[in-house]
């Protein structure tokens, strides 16, 4: 069903996988969001089901696949007849993956669920950077076609973030008048960007970051691995995020901390060539180091930042840090320092990366920036 998504020999990424993570359609199971599958369970038991939801929270915690495990649920649970022989209330919202509604979703071939995710551009050569009103209109129409069915029918969008004013405009009339017997699963990354007609029509499930141990879970059932020592760190860096977690696992990314770390130990008097040695990492031929060497350093600066101005201490993402980290921003006045310069570092970076600027030589500034900043705020 072209309408549903993009065929899976489609050469395009999905939009809507993390890169070396599954698809959230392939995840059975969920860590860390008890709270709004009870939401789920305790609406459709007592017959009070929304007709949207918005699911909110940091990218990459497990909204999407929350979605999917929704949707399976309301698709292959049955309907109460309300005889005396009817099944017990459901205490769970598993789906057993042989079930002909899991192979279905799982091969996007389920006739009653539709899949709203950014497509290819209009040439077909790359993914489109917005979800198209166009889209939307389809989605309208599979649910005018498909209401001859009967039945509970379900459709997940991927992400709201994505959309322009004209494909949102068009949501919020579906979401004012919406189809009988449908339930609409809308992931939202920042919702308090969205039209605020769409957010009070739909019901929020708000999703906290993942902890370390039900990052770990999560991680692991995704065919990620992470080593128990590392279990902390790794919940730092990624801020409870799988999609981050999976990001620094591929990466290497707890040992360039520790590296950047180690590095920075040595301010207010930076030791250059370990300093030129990390920007030229950077400038390597995987892109993805090098942006990861810049979420890393503003990362640091941010605790750095929050150290300073809460004077409570984080939990150690490298060796050493907490040392390092009280050092350098001892009170309120450094953290606001550290706070303003990575404001100015983080749009520095943005127009370096915009004009193509090498990247060695960005990053060798940015550091240098940081070692000035070090030596400025230790003569006050």
């Amino acid at each position: 069903m072209p309408s549903l998504a993009m065929a899976a020999s489609d050469p395009l990424p999905d939009p809507d996988r993390l890169e070396g993570a599954p698809h959230p359609r392939e995840t059975a199971r969920v860590h860390g969001h008890a709270a709004a599958e009870a939401a789920i369970l305790q609406a459709f038991n007592s017959g009070r089901l929304h007709h949207a939801w918005m699911l909110t929270g940091p990218k990459g915690i497990g909204k999407a696949s929350l979605a999917w495990r929704i949707a399976r649920f309301l698709l292959a649970a049955p309907d109460a007849d309300g005889g005396m022989f009817a099944p017990p209330p459901p205490a769970t919202l598993d789906v057993a993956t042989d079930h002909p509604v899991s192979r279905r979703m799982l091969q996007l071939a389920e006739p009653r669920h539709f899949l709203l995710r950014r497509g290819p551009n209009d040439k077909e050569t790359a993914l489109s950077q917005v979800i198209a009103v166009d889209d939307v209109r389809k989605m309208k129409s599979f649910f005018a076609l498909s209401a001859a069915d009967g039945g509970r029918r379900t459709a997940i969008i991927d992400a709201l973030d994505d959309m322009n004013p004209a494909s949102a405009n068009a949501l919020l009339k579906l979401l004012e008048e919406p189809p009988a017997n449908v339930t609409l699963l809308l992931v939202a990354h920042r919702p308090a960007r969205l039209l605020p007609t769409i957010r009070s029509r739909c019901r929020e499930l708000r999703l906290a970051p993942l902890t370390a141990d039900d990052l770990a879970l999560a991680l692991a059932a995704a065919g990620g691995e992470v080593a128990p020592e590392d279990q902390t760190a790794l919940a730092e860096l990624s801020a409870g995020s799988v999609g981050e977690a999976f990001r620094l696992t591929n990466l290497d990314g707890i040992r360039l901390y520790a590296g950047l770390i180690g590095l920075m130990t040595s301010l207010p008097r930076l030791d250059r060539p370990r300093a030129l040695h990390l920007a030229e990492l950077g400038a390597g031929k995987a892109v993805e180091t090098f942006d990861l060497i810049l979420t890393l350093i503003d990362l640091f600066l941010a605790r750095l930042a929050r150290r300073g101005v809460t004077g409570v201490a984080v939990p150690e993402a490298a060796p050493g840090e907490a040392a390092l980290l009280a050092r350098l921003a001892p009170g309120p006045r450094h953290g606001r320092a550290w706070a303003e310069l990575a404001e100015s570092l983080s749009s520095r970076a943005r127009r370096g990366k915009a004009v193509n600027l090498d990247p060695a030589a960005l990053l060798m500034d940015i550091l240098l920036r940081i070692d000035a900043t070090a030596g400025s705020l230790a003569q006050r």
